[in-house]
């Protein structure tokens, strides 16, 4: 009979451990649970960043094809603009010799008689020869051709016509310092030529495109000031209005 709650007792440990047994695997799953969980979610909140960046990147890319797109668009609007222009002043200055005298007021030597002759011909010849380049786009070619056509000629009728040419062909290199100095000699040695307004008009735009903002206006004051019924007066007061 001794033996009966031995038998028991020890049942009823056997019975405890196998509870405790099941219970530790219980809890074991419930924290793999609890741990797979965890790890899928912050597997999905990463996924999602991730998304999200991806779709941030996206928008800026698109965001900066459009402004690049909005760049070329203003380039070319631009350089057409100042093709149309180069074309206009082309066209009138081509206008305008024809109401010009032929004569010049430069002149070569004769050496029978021994006087200074005038050879518009030449000069004229040189002009268009200098211009056609320019209309060609050989900036480099025109920008030489008038150079040597002020040196050659600097009292001719078409000297400041060359020389106006000639800072527009330096400008059309991208070389604003030698425009302005281009320009500057029409307004100060053939200021009564109707180039000079231009002239004015040309380096104010030089001076814009280098930052000097305070010269550029000057510039339009003077065009505005010294000239004020011409068309460049009228561009430089529609430049003013809009700074």
């Amino acid at each position: 009979m001794r033996r009966l709650p031995l038998v028991l007792l020890l049942a009823a440990l056997g019975a405890t451990q196998a509870t405790a047994g099941v219970f530790d695997d219980e809890e074991a799953r419930r924290q793999l649970v609890d741990l797979r969980a965890k790890s899928e979610a912050r597997f999905d909140q990463q996924g999602r960043a991730q998304l999200d960046l991806a779709a941030q990147i996206q928008r800026q890319a698109e965001e900066i094809a459009r402004l690049r797109g909005q760049v070329e668009t203003l380039n070319y609007a631009l350089e057409t603009a100042q093709k149309r222009q180069q074309d206009f002043y082309m066209d009138l200055d081509t206008r305008l010799r024809r109401f010009e005298s032929p004569a010049s007021s430069e002149s070569t030597v004769d050496p029978a008689a021994g006087q200074k002759t005038a050879d518009p011909v030449r000069e004229s010849k040189e002009y268009d020869a200098a211009l056609g380049l320019f209309k060609a786009a050989r900036y480099k070619e025109a920008a030489a051709g008038f150079g040597a056509f002020v040196q050659a000629y600097p009292n001719s009728s078409l000297a400041p016509n060359a020389q106006f040419w000639l800072g527009n062909a330096w400008y059309a290199q991208r070389n604003c310092t030698k425009a302005i100095e281009a320009q500057s000699e029409v307004t100060n040695k053939y200021a009564a030529s109707p180039k000079a307004a231009d002239a004015w008009l040309a380096i104010a735009t030089c001076q814009q495109e280098m930052g000097n903002k305070l010269g550029a206006k000057r510039s339009l004051d003077v065009v505005i000031e010294k000239y004020p019924s011409t068309p460049a007066a009228e561009s430089a007061r529609e430049r003013l209005k809009k700074k």
